[in-house]
C-alpha cells in the first residue's frame, strides 16, 4: 500500500523516464553547493544536488536501496532549482528530482504521521472550498490579540512542529478571504488591446485575495479584457511539486476545462479566443507551463501560459496607465521624491527566477513607479524556505532558511518588500514579524495608479497625487 495516487515499483530504475545519461554531465565540481538551500542549513553532501545525483546513480545501478534513510535526503530538497542555474555543465537536476518525487511517496519511506500529514495537506490546500471551511472558525483567532498572546507565550509549541508551522503562517482573515465575487467577463478600460484569462490560485485567493483584484485592475487599465472562470480550481502546482502525478493531472484538466466552458459562442466569457492565460504566483506558472508534458498534449488552453509580469513587459504598459502612476508614501507618511525615493527590495521566488527564467520583468514594472528605487539583497537567489509545502513538512530547515532570507532582505534597508509568489510572501511575513510590509508588484502598480488600495497595508501602500507629474514625466 502506498500514500500516493500512483503505484510506483521500487525495483524500477529511478531515472527510467529520462535519457539513460541524464545524470552523466555532472562532473562533481561543487558549483551547486553554495547555491543549494538544503546544503546551506544541513551541511551534508547527501543533502546537496551533487550528493543526490551520486545517490541516484547508485540506486539506478543497483548499488543502493531506496529506503527511508536515503529517501529523507531527497525529501530535504526544496526543489528550488538554484543549482540548475548555477551548474556550468548544464545538468538538469530539476528533471532528475521530478523523476524521483513519485517514488518517495511509497508509504514505507516515511513514518505514518508524515504520510497522514502530507495526505491532509494535499486534500486541503488545492481545494479553496475546503480550505475556507477550515479557516472560517479561525477568524476569531487569526490576527487578533489572542493569537499574538498565544505566540508570545509559546502555547503553540504544544501543537508539535508541523502544526506550529501552519499556525505561524496564518494571517488575519477578512471577509474577502472567503468569497470569489468577481464576474466572469471584465471589459478593458478604454480601447481594448486583447483578451486574457486570469488564474486566481487556490491558496492566494484565500490568504491574499487583494493580489487578484489589483492584477485585474492593472490589466483592465492597460486595455486588456479579462476572463475569470467562476468555477476554476487549483492548477496542480502543490501536488506536482510533491510527485502526485494523477492528482496533478486531474486538477490541471479541471482548470483547463473551466476556461473552455467559459469561452465561446453564448458563453459568459465571450466568443473570442484569449491571447494568453495569466498567472500571478510563480509556483502556479511553473507547473502550468509544463501542462503540455503533464497532459501529454491531449488537453491544454491552446494559448500561452504567461506570468503577468512577463506578459505586461512583452506587451508594454499603455501610455495612459504610465501617466497615471503617482509617487507612493514612505511609511512615515512623507511623499517619495527624487531626493528621498521609496526604497524597495524585490524577492526572487525560486520558481520564477530558476523555474521560468523571469527576473528583470518584475523589476522593470516596479521601476515605472515614480521615485521608487530598488535595492538588491546580496543573496537574492537563496530560497526563502517556503517551497510549496516544504515549510510545513520540513519546518526546522524552512525556519532556518526563512531567518536567513529575512536577514538578507532587512540588510537592504528597504521600506517595502515586493514578492510575486504567495508561498514566499507568507513565509517572509512570518519571519519579519511586523515592521515591513510584503506586497505583490501588481498591488504596488495598482496603488500607484490609484486603482486599488489593498486592505491592511494602507500605511505602506499609499500614494500622493502630484498635480501634473504624470503628464510631465
Amino acid at each position: 500500500m502506498t500514500s500516493v495516487d500512483v503505484t510506483p515499483n521500487q525495483n524500477d530504475r529511478v531515472l527510467h523516464s529520462l535519457p539513460a545519461d541524464a545524470a552523466d554531465p555532472c562532473v562533481h565540481c561543487g558549483f551547486c553547493l553554495p547555491t543549494c538551500a538544503s546544503y546551506r542549513v544541513l551541511g551534508t553532501e547527501m543533502d546537496s544536488p551533487r550528493g543526490r545525483i551520486h545517490t541516484l546513480k547508485a540506486i539506478d545501478n543497483g548499488e543502493l536501496e531506496l529506503d527511508a534513510t536515503v529517501a529523507s535526503h531527497f525529501d530535504s530538497c526544496l526543489g528550488c532549482f538554484a543549482c540548475v542555474s548555477a551548474c556550468p555543465s548544464g545538468v538538469r537536476y530539476d528533471q532528475l528530482i521530478e523523476a524521483t518525487r513519485p517514488l518517495l511517496n511509497q508509504a514505507e519511506l516515511r513514518s505514518p504521521c508524515q504520510n497522514h500529514f502530507r495526505q491532509v495537506l494535499l486534500k486541503l490546500l488545492p481545494y479553496p472550498g475546503r480550505l475556507r471551511a477550515l479557516l472560517q472558525p479561525l477568524r476569531a483567532y487569526a490576527g487578533t490579540p489572542i493569537q499574538a498572546l498565544s505566540r508570545r507565550l509559546g502555547i503553540n509549541r504544544i501543537l508539535g512542529p508541523q502544526l506550529e508551522a501552519m499556525e505561524a503562517l496564518l494571517p488575519a482573515l477578512a471577509a474577502e478571504n472567503f468569497q470569489d465575487d468577481l464576474k466572469v467577463l471584465h471589459p478593458a478600460a478604454g480601447q481594448r488591446r486583447s483578451r486574457v484569462g486570469l488564474v486566481l490560485g487556490c491558496v492566494q485567493r484565500c490568504f491574499d485575495p487583494g493580489v487578484n483584484q489589483a492584477t485585474l485592475e492593472v490589466l483592465k487599465a492597460n486595455g486588456f479584457e479579462v476572463v475569470i472562470p467562476s468555477d476554476q480550481g487549483c492548477c496542480g502546482a502543490v501536488t506536482h511539486h510533491q510527485g502526485q502525478l494523477k492528482q496533478t493531472n486531474e486538477l490541471a484538466e479541471k482548470l483547463v476545462r473551466s476556461f473552455a466552458l467559459a469561452i465561446g459562442p453564448g458563453k459568459p466569457g465571450g466568443d473570442e479566443p484569449l491571447e494568453a492565460v495569466l498567472v500571478t504566483a510563480s509556483g502556479c506558472g511553473h507547473t502550468m507551463k509544463a501542462y503540455d508534458e503533464l497532459l501529454d498534449g491531449s488537453s491544454n488552453f491552446g494559448v500561452p501560459v504567461m506570468d503577468v509580469h512577463e506578459f505586461l513587459i512583452e506587451r508594454g504598459l499603455s501610455k495612459t496607465f504610465q501617466n497615471s502612476l503617482q509617487p507612493m508614501l514612505h511609511p512615515d507618511g512623507s511623499t517619495a521624491s527624487a531626493e528621498a525615493p521609496l526604497a524597495v527590495t524585490y524577492h526572487d521566488a525560486c520558481h520564477m527566477i530558476h523555474g521560468q527564467g523571469i527576473s528583470s520583468q518584475p523589476r522593470q514594472l516596479l521601476q515605472t513607479i515614480p521615485h521608487l528605487v530598488l535595492y538588491e539583497a546580496s543573496e537574492a537567489n537563496l530560497c526563502c524556505g517556503s517551497a510549496g509545502i516544504y515549510n510545513l513538512v520540513q519546518p526546522e530547515e524552512a525556519d532556518q532558511l526563512g531567518r536567513i532570507k529575512v536577514a538578507e532582505l532587512r540588510r537592504t534597508n528597504a521600506e517595502l518588500i515586493a514578492s510575486a509568489n504567495i508561498g514566499c510572501t507568507l513565509q517572509i511575513r512570518r519571519h519579519l514579524n511586523g515592521g515591513l510590509s510584503v506586497v505583490h508588484p501588481m498591488e504596488m502598480l495598482a496603488c500607484s495608479a490609484g486603482l486599488h488600495q489593498p486592505p491592511g497595508i494602507q500605511k505602506s501602500l499609499s500614494i500622493t497625487k502630484v498635480p501634473g507629474e504624470g503628464d510631465n514625466r
